[in-house]
């Protein structure tokens, strides 16, 4: 399998085998971290990571294992750039690809990082936009194999806003793995009906399937992991919050949902998440509105069930194989 300077933009991209490749290579690279075996396998490498939106584990996640691989690493937020104020999206592709060996980008639109990748000689990662968050889905996959012996035929629920670029990508990497989604949520919530189709075509080769329903217990029954999501995503104007509170408030995920799921059923969720008081906007929300948790109570987020820190960690590890696969001389 050989990935060498493809760009990382979307899952949609990538066929089965070449996501399965990229999962096998990151529980590598994860057992290697853990058991301490040096991989600095792109020694010499630079990286530069394009910030529009601000982050903590896609941040971090690309830094570190960008030096565990040896590569040096530059990091621009929104303010350290040019890009797209005083200088085009092309030009600052094509400025960077001749200093850089890869190019990373978090922000809005997905035809912002798709004009990168077309105005670069070097691979383009999406870190997140508006409509895909593919890097996120190889951690959310390799956490469930970790649970169950595969991903294959297991049944995952997002619950809430199904149409975000989480559900949509969790909706395209399922599908190409073979696995069972079901959108839970307000129908005014769903998913885009163009990408439905695009998934349930995949379907067709690899046996999985797409469900959307505003029915709690036909989604989570059997379900092997209950995801979800804040129900107002980054960019969005703080005035959303109070329709999108009555339309998602039966779907927080809590632990009657849990118990009618699989009994081995994991939870995850990408973070942050609201789910206590400890943050400033839960503070908000909770003097706005009366909400102490919000799309997940705090009882199933601190439960055994809840792997969402093995799957923040998985991040890097997942991210580590992008690079390597990617960016490093010697494919394995």
């Amino acid at each position: 399998m050989n990935l060498k300077n493809r760009d990382f933009l979307k899952l949609l991209d990538y066929t089965p085998e070449e996501i399965r490749y990229l999962l096998d290579l990151a529980k590598k690279f994860k057992k290697m971290k853990k058991e301490g075996i040096a991989h600095r396998y792109l020694e010499g490498k630079n990286i530069v990571l394009l910030f529009e939106k601000t982050s903590t584990r896609t941040r971090c996640a690309f830094e570190v294992a960008g030096y565990d691989l040896g590569a040096n690493v530059t990091y621009l937020d929104p303010g350290s750039s040019q890009m797209g104020k005083k200088e085009s999206i092309e030009d600052t592709a094509k400025v960077l690809c001749r200093m850089y060996d890869g190019i990373e980008y978090r922000g809005f639109s997905q035809e912002i990082v798709e004009t990168l990748a077309k105005n670069s000689d070097v691979p383009v990662f999406n870190g997140l936009t508006d409509e895909f968050h593919p890097t996120q889905m190889l951690a959310d996959i390799m956490t469930l194999e970790e649970n169950f012996d595969t991903s294959k035929g297991k049944k995952l629920v997002f619950m809430g806003d199904c149409r975000n670029n989480v559900a949509h990508s969790l909706m395209v990497v399922c599908s190409k793995l073979g696995m069972n989604f079901v959108a839970c949520g307000p129908r005014e919530l769903w998913p885009k009906e163009e990408l439905v189709d695009t998934c349930r075509k995949i379907n067709e080769e690899t046996n999985g399937s797409v469900l959307l329903t505003e029915d709690i217990d036909t989604a989570v029954s059997g379900a092997h992991a209950i995801y979800t999501d804040v129900w107002v995503s980054m960019g969005e104007e703080d005035s959303v919050w109070k329709k999108r509170i009555e339309l998602l408030n039966k779907y927080q995920v809590n632990m009657d949902i849990m118990n009618k799921a699989d009994s081995n059923a994991i939870f995850l969720h990408c973070l942050p998440s609201f789910h206590d008081l400890k943050t400033t906007i839960g503070l908000e929300i909770y003097e706005k509105f009366g909400l102490k948790e919000m799309e997940v109570t705090d009882e199933v987020f601190n439960s055994s069930k809840s792997k969402v820190m093995d799957e923040a960690e998985n991040r890097m590890h997942t991210i580590k194989a992008v690079l390597y696969a990617t960016m490093g001389d010697n494919i394995e």
